[in-house]
């Protein structure tokens, strides 16, 4: 065997060898720009329910997505080299889009649950989370926890861990007047108009509406974090579940999404969701 025959054989080699064991980032950008990752080749798509603040929510331009979960989509789909893409969905209706291929996987403070994680992929938790009680701050109402909320109009958004805590509740036998919307926003439009008294909410939420110094509004019950949101994907969708997953840790680990946190919350809001 001449020696550039054996040389060229073992360059090959090396390559092999680099392929097969030092896979990272790069190898995973590039096979997500080429369409091994996504349904569209080159792009990210999300499923979003934008009217939630502050995870994700329309600017006051009434068409760019901005929030939480919006700018760590940007940050997810830049380090996989990829376009990032949302489509706004409904909440009652954004598990079925997941499952039909309408996008790849969905963002919106999508909370981890038995029944869910049955259903779908799930990536690493990204942020944590907990129940909140808010009032107007001029309200008359007395009562400091959800348990003594009997008699009042309660407001929540429907089909959410919101939903199913308040229907707990009631179950209990906690005798209250719900009133369920589709956005979480409407809660805070009829309590700012006193068409409701009270509304149960995620804290993460809470802490949006409650920052601005004018706020109306006040909290004045947050429960324990008990639970986290994380990327939901198809069952089977182990691939991107994968490749998110290591994104995450990597922007975790470089500050990134602190400083997300930091931006849209003012405070550390992730870090818990890790430990």
């Amino acid at each position: 065997m001449n020696l550039k025959k054996f040389f060229c054989m073992g360059l090959i080699g090396c390559l092999i060898a680099g392929g097969l064991f030092a896979k990272g980032d790069g190898d995973t950008a590039g096979q997500a720009q080429s369409g091994g990752l996504t349904i569209k080749p080159g792009v990210l798509t999300i499923g979003m329910e934008i009217g939630y603040p502050p995870m994700e929510y329309f600017d006051t331009d009434g068409k760019t997505p901005i929030g939480f979960d919006v700018s760590m989509a940007k940050a997810i789909a830049a380090k996989l080299g990829l376009q990032v893409e949302f489509v706004d969905t409904a909440w009652d209706g954004i598990f079925a889009g997941v499952d039909t291929g309408k996008y790849d996987c969905i963002m919106s403070a999508v909370t981890v649950t038995p029944e869910r994680q049955a259903a779908y992929n799930f990536t690493k938790p990204y942020i944590g989370n907990a129940q909140a009680l808010v009032l107007r701050k001029d309200s008359t109402v007395t009562a400091a926890r959800p348990e003594e909320l009997g008699g009042l109009r309660v407001a929540y958004q429907a089909e959410t861990t919101t939903d199913i805590y308040m229907t707990k509740l009631a179950q209990g036998g906690l005798a209250f007047e719900p009133y369920e919307y589709d956005k979480v926003l409407n809660c805070f439009d009829d309590l700012r108009l006193e068409r409701v008294d009270a509304i149960v909410c995620d804290s993460l939420v809470a802490f949006d509406y409650i920052a601005p110094a004018n706020s109306p509004f006040k909290i004045v019950w947050q429960g324990e974090a008990d639970e986290v949101f994380a990327i939901c994907l198809k069952k089977g969708n182990d691939q991107l579940t994968n490749a998110i997953d290591r994104v995450l840790d990597a922007l975790f680990a470089d500050g990134t999404i602190l400083k997300i946190s930091q931006d849209v919350f003012q405070m550390d809001m992730v870090s818990s969701a890790r430990k």
